[in-house]
């Protein structure tokens, strides 16, 4: 059986085809982004979480354009 043929068995497995047609999907992806945005707030790799470095890297963008604008 080709990969294909058990991946369109696996999705016709998913209730609401009828109903909701492809949008039965909806709440699945909803949860995974949910997930993964816990993830990025709690969860440290090393000694940061997603949101410390985006916080630092943008601080460090808005100094490098004052100092280029000539501010300090």
């Amino acid at each position: 059986m080709q990969a294909s043929e058990r991946v369109k068995r696996l999705l016709k497995l998913v209730p609401g085809q009828r109903r909701f047609g492809f949008y039965r999907f909806l709440p699945f992806f909803f949860v995974l982004g949910g997930a993964m945005e816990w993830f990025m707030i709690n969860v440290r790799v090393g000694q940061e979480t997603f949101y410390d470095v985006y916080r630092r890297k943008q601080s460090e963008r808005l100094y490098a354009a004052r100092i280029e604008k000539g501010e300090f």
